[in-house]
Order: C-alpha cells, then structure tokens, then sequence
C-alpha cells in the first residue's frame, strides 16, 4: 500500500480535545441606545420627578389653612381687643404679627338721650355705631392692629344689626362721609371732648345695639 501521496500529516494528540477543529469565535455585538430612546428615558424621568414633587406638596400643605382662609370676604368682621374695644370693618390683610382693616366702624356710648343713635337697655346711655375718619386727629380708613391685641374675630352675618346700620349708612352717604367740625382746637388750650367733632353716625334700624363684653376665645 502506498503512502507516499498522503502528504504531510498533522500530529495526533494524545488528548482528543486538542484532535477538534477550531471553533470561530462569536463577537458578542451590543447596539448603543439610539438619541430618541435616551430622551424618552428622560422625559419619563422628569414627569415622574414632578409627580413625586406635587405629591409632597399636596401631603405638606393638605389640611392646613391660615386665619385668611376663614375671612368671608364678601362679609364684615368684628374685630376684638383685649381693651374691651371692639372695631366692625373688613380684614384685608392677616398674619401671624399683625392684621389690616379698612371700612372701619366702631362703638361710643353717650350719656345723654338727645342724638341719633340706638339705645341700650339701660334707660340713661345712647350707644351709636360711628365711621372712622371724623376724629380729632383725622385717621385714614384703615388700622393695623397688633396681632398680641386681638382677643378673637369672627364674620358678621348681612343680617345682623350692625350689618343692617352699616348698609344703612352706605346707602346714606354713596361718597363716602363728609365731616363737619364745630370746634377747634389751638395750642393755648385743652382738646375738646370726642363729642364736639360732628361725625355721621350709623344708627340700627331695628332693634338695640349694645357694646360686646365677652371675652370668649374664637
């Protein structure tokens, strides 16, 4: 037998691993995110962001209001004062140092029963509701009281005997009040009483108006 055409042969190896043919290697290919999938992952990063952001705020905030959420804006409030004085009028303005209220109304007792006002029980005093602004010294319609003075406030109901002598004197004076001094005052002398400046009153038109002496907590 001839074996001069086989050509050269490949050494056997005693191990039969090393007998197999070489496998070709497998690249592994990884494709790289494309631009749209990288913003699409952003985008939905961002919204969840910002749902996670107005969930605490809703969780922070839920449940607490301030004194200005109770304020019926379209309503008088009655302002109270550890003095005893009691001022009518609209809160603008409220915080936890100070509040601003304008369209101001307040309480005076005369011990005297000539004059437009709303009598008492009491047979020998007069009480009448007065505008702010007639005074001696001329105050603008507006008071910023010390939080650390208010004993409480509350909203007034339209139907209500201070309401009804405020709307009554609205509809009495449309432009506002119009003062008229009967006195003056020089340096050489002592100030006349509160009474010798002619304020317009606002009278109740039913029934009593009498001065709050309660020291309730709101």
């Amino acid at each position: 037998m001839d074996f001069s055409n086989r050509g050269p042969q490949q050494p056997i190896h005693p191990n039969p691993q090393f007998n197999a043919a070489p496998q070709p290697r497998i690249k592994s290919v990884v494709k790289k995110p494309t631009a749209l999938v990288k913003w699409g992952t952003l985008g939905v990063g961002a919204v969840i962001a910002i749902m996670l952001i107005a969930l605490i705020a809703v969780v922070s905030f839920s449940g607490t209001k301030s004194q200005g959420d109770y304020i019926y804006t379209n309503k008088l409030q009655a302002v109270f004062l550890n003095t005893g004085q009691v001022y009518f009028g609209n809160i603008k303005v409220i915080n936890s140092q100070y509040l601003v209220l304008q369209n101001i109304y307040y309480l005076q007792t005369n011990n005297s029963s000539s004059g437009s006002t709303a009598t008492t029980s009491s047979s020998n005093s007069n009480v009448s509701l007065v505008k702010l602004g007639c005074e001696l010294h001329a105050p603008y319609d507006q008071m910023v009281i010390n939080m650390g003075q208010v004993t409480f406030w509350e909203n007034l109901q339209s139907t209500g005997q201070v309401a009804k002598a405020v709307a009554q004197y609205q509809k009495q004076y449309p432009h506002g009040q119009q003062c008229s001094n009967t006195g003056s005052v020089s340096s050489s002398q002592s100030a006349p009483a509160a009474s010798s400046t002619t304020a317009p009153t606002a009278t109740a038109p039913s029934s009593s108006i009498t001065p709050a002496t309660t020291t309730k907590k709101p």
